[in-house]
């Protein structure tokens, strides 16, 4: 059975899971290894990644062994196929990795403890399906940080309808995850803005992890809490429920998001 923590605010989440993190990523340099974290783009992720920032420098702690294993990023069509969108673009995942997690946490620390740049990982739109191989030959994500889209329960850019054993894929957008993203990224003018395409980690690469964590704040999330606690393994309806099938799995939530307010 998954097991759920509540919390009362989105920053109380962030704190248990930054402490929860770096204290896995310590362990994991002291026993010679790297770490990967699999890590979404978006609003419900920023409180983990700033607190986790605060915590870095008040400690001074080395992060070089950790590598982000990035779910997905809007595609561009070109005349050959797909292309990245462009990391300049604010609302583009390459942007979001370097401006709120990269720079950040290496910010305090010496040169030598800080996260590298080629540590940080996104598909490929021309070989998806060497992502998994990838992950798989570097022994496996370690922890999954997991987010749910408020209308559909979409992960990365997994749609309803995702089969169980999805893997990483180029994927056309859903509207709903769409207006999702609209909402997400300010910087989307309109609909018509939104890429309609993207490349997305699938439901079997979200389950290989060694850990996940499924975070749901705020009162748009209620919808996913309720799905994911009425389901007791992957509904591909609400593909959330992925947390369900992961190997040690936690739904962690602020009080908005549980509709109660958290216990002590």
């Amino acid at each position: 059975m998954t097991k759920v923590r509540v919390f009362e605010t989105p920053d109380a989440v962030g704190e248990y899971l930054a402490t929860k993190l770096l204290e896995r990523i310590a362990a994991a340099k002291q026993s010679g290894r790297r770490f990967l974290l699999g890590c979404p783009t978006g609003r419900t992720p920023r409180p983990i990644y700033r607190l986790i920032t605060r915590q870095l420098s008040e400690t001074g702690q080395d992060i070089s062994h950790v590598i982000l294993v990035m779910m997905d990023e809007y595609l561009i069509k070109d005349s050959g196929g797909f292309e990245y969108a462009p990391a300049s673009a604010l609302w583009s995942c390459h942007n979001f990795a370097r401006r709120e997690i990269a720079v950040p946490w290496n910010a305090s620390l010496e040169v030598q403890q800080r996260l590298k740049d080629e540590s940080i990982w996104f598909p490929d739109p021309n070989d998806p399906a060497s992502y998994d191989e990838k992950i798989a030959d570097a022994g496996g994500i370690d922890v999954f940080i997991l987010a749910s889209g408020a209308s559909d329960g979409h992960v990365a850019f997994n749609p309803p309808g995702s089969a169980r054993n999805s893997r990483t894929r180029i994927i056309a957008l859903s509207e709903t995850t769409r207006r999702d993203n609209l909402v997400t990224f300010p910087e989307f003018e309109n609909l018509e803005s939104v890429p309609s395409h993207g490349i997305s980690v699938g439901i079997a690469t979200i389950t290989a992890a060694k850990e996940a964590v499924m975070v749901l704040t705020g009162e748009a999330k209620a919808q996913s809490f309720d799905r994911i606690q009425q389901s007791k393994r992957y509904d591909s309806e609400w593909p959330a429920t992925v947390i369900h099938e992961c190997a040690i799995g936690e739904l962690i939530c602020d009080a908005d998001a549980a509709r109660h307010r958290a216990k002590p």
